[in-house]
C-alpha cells in the first residue's frame, strides 16, 4: 500500500512514497481497545507502521494486541507515564509523517489516506489537524472543529486541539525532542506549542478524520486532574514568556477566547475561505 503522488499536469511524473506511523498507548483499556486498533489497521492505500504501547495491563489487553501478530509493533515495558509511553513508542517508528490515537478514540475511514495527500501536496513544512467528533457518553455524535494553532492562544489556553486527528512530520518531532515526559495532563498541547515556538507553522482542513470518546472515566471527561493540568499550563506559559502567569493575563485571555469563537463561527459560515 503505497502513498503516492498523482499525476501533475506537467509531463513529468513524481511519485513519492510517504510512510505514516501511528502510536497508540494503552493501560487497561480493554473495552474500547479493539475499535481503536481496527480503526488504524483498515486504513487503505498508505503505506502505515502501527505501534502499541502497553506498560502493563492486566485486563486482556496485552493478549488482544499480541493477537494482532506482525501487524503491529509490540512495546511491553513499563514507563513514567503517558508521555514517557509515547516517546517510547516514537523512538522505533520509521515513518516520515506521525500521529498518535488514544486507545479509547478512532480514526475515521479514509483519515490517513486524507493526511498523505496533504502531504504529498505540500510537502513536510507544517502540521496538520482535520476536524471529528466527540463521542459522548450517551452515544451520540458531537462536530468538533479545531482552530488554527498560533503561540499566543494556545499558551492562554483560547485554542480548540484535537489531537486525534493531528499529524506531524516526524523531522519536527526529532527538532523539539518529543513530549516532555514529565507533563501528566497536556503532553499534547505542549508538543504542538514547542512546534510553533520553533518556528513550525500549523494547517487545517476542513474534513473529518477521528472520534474523541468523553466518558466519566477519562482524564477529560472526570476532571479529575485539574489542579495539576493547571500546573501543567503555569509551567508552559513561564517557559514560554519567561514570566509568571499574572492577573492582567486573565483579561488577554478573554481577548483570545473571543477570537476563538468568532473564527469558529467564521469558519463554519466560509470554510474555503479561512481554511
Amino acid at each position: 500500500m503505497l502513498c503516492a503522488d498523482h499525476k501533475s499536469t506537467s509531463v513529468e511524473l513524481r511519485v513519492k512514497t510517504m510512510r505514516i506511523s501511528i502510536v497508540t498507548i494503552s493501560y487497561n483499556q480493554i473495552a474500547f481497545l479493539r475499535k481503536c486498533i481496527d480503526s488504524v489497521l483498515s486504513q487503505q492505500d498508505v503505506e502505515l507502521e502501527y505501534i502499541i504501547v502497553d506498560p502493563g495491563s492486566t485486563d486482556g489487553s496485552r493478549e488482544l494486541i499480541s493477537s494482532y501478530g506482525s501487524r503491529v509493533i509490540k512495546i511491553f515495558q513499563k514507563d513514567e507515564g503517558p508521555a514517557d509511553g509515547l516517546n517510547n513508542g516514537f523512538s522505533f517508528a520509521t515513518g516520515d509523517i506521525y500521529g498518535f490515537v488514544n486507545s479509547d478514540d478512532y480514526l475515521l475511514p479514509g483519515a490517513l489516506r486524507t493526511v498523505c495527500d496533504y502531504f504529498e501536496k505540500h510537502g513536510l513544512n507544517s502540521f496538520l489537524s482535520g476536524s471529528g467528533y466527540i463521542l459522548n457518553k450517551s452515544g451520540i455524535l458531537k462536530p468538533i472543529l479545531p482552530t488554527r494553532m498560533e503561540l499566543k492562544p494556545m499558551i492562554y489556553g483560547a485554542c480548540t486541539v484535537f489531537q486525534q486527528g493531528t499529524f506531524f512530520p516526524e523531522k519536527f518531532f526529532t527538532y523539539v525532542g518529543g513530549f516532555n515526559s514529565e507533563n501528566r495532563t497536556c503532553w499534547d498541547g505542549e508538543l504542538f506549542i514547542d512546534f510553533i515556538s520553533a518556528g513550525y507553522s500549523h494547517h487545517i482542513i476542513n474534513q473529518k478524520l477521528a472520534v474523541f470518546r468523553l466518558y466519566d472515566e477519562s482524564i477529560t471527561g472526570s476532571g479529575r486532574l485539574q489542579a495539576l493540568y493547571k500546573a501543567d499550563r503555569r509551567r508552559i506559559f513561564k517557559k514560554i514568556t519567561g514570566r509568571d502567569y499574572a492577573y492582567r493575563d486573565r483579561l488577554v485571555r478573554y481577548f483570545w477566547r473571543l477570537r476563538k469563537i468568532t473564527y469558529r463561527t467564521l469558519f463554519k459560515l466560509f470554510p474555503r475561505i479561512l481554511h
